[in-house]
């Protein structure tokens, strides 16, 4: 289940936002009874829609903000040396132009290997934080399904169209929201990695 919520994550505000307006466009469906012992989940919705998963998401943009300003400013400072080298390169000997942009080209680099590195860290701080969620959902899933008697349990955003009665989506978002809203967390710090790993 925690498995789910991180990938339900990668997808949870493009895919549910898709997932609503394909709901609210969808005509009205007369549906047969409920099949007893038969239930649907939508680990998505769960996730992207409880308060403690609109909060992941709120947190992980701030966080992607942080990183942004720490890494615009060496972009801006990059992109100013090299507008400037390529304005003075017509008068300047070839082997300062050599060296200037050498070193700029290593600044370049190393920027790069720090934007890649800032990336790695973003996705391990997210699925980190929709794991928890998961944990977290777990076994509120697992009592809405006892409580439910279901005997299969079905991801809902695999099936084309069930019965709304069989969805226990609804009661496992309200259990999630009542049991945490949020829960502190910072951006993972990975070990760097050496150029062409």
């Amino acid at each position: 289940m925690a498995a789910a919520a991180a990938a339900a994550l990668m997808f949870a505000s493009g895919g549910l936002a898709q997932a609503q307006t394909a709901a609210a466009a969808a005509p009205n469906v007369t549906h047969g009874a409920p099949i007893p012992g038969v239930c649907v989940f939508s680990t998505q919705q769960a996730v992207g829609t409880s308060t403690v998963g609109k909060y992941v998401g709120t947190r992980m943009q701030q966080i992607a903000a942080q990183v942004d300003a720490e890494l615009a400013p060496e972009r801006t400072a990059i992109e100013t040396e090299a507008k400037t080298l390529d304005a003075q390169k017509a008068t300047m000997d070839q082997k300062t132009l050599q060296t200037r942009a050498t070193a700029l080209q290593t600044r370049a680099n190393a920027w790069q290997q720090k934007v890649a590195q800032r990336q790695r860290e973003l996705e391990a701080t997210q699925q980190k934080a929709f794991i928890r969620v998961g944990q977290e959902m777990n076994p509120i899933v697992i009592q809405a399904y006892q409580t439910n008697r279901c005997s299969i349990l079905l991801e809902r955003d695999n099936v084309i169209l069930a019965n709304p009665a069989m969805d226990l989506t609804p009661t496992v978002i309200a259990g999630v929201n009542a049991k945490i809203q949020q829960f502190a967390f910072d951006r993972e710090v990975l070990p760097a990695q050496q150029q062409g790993q």
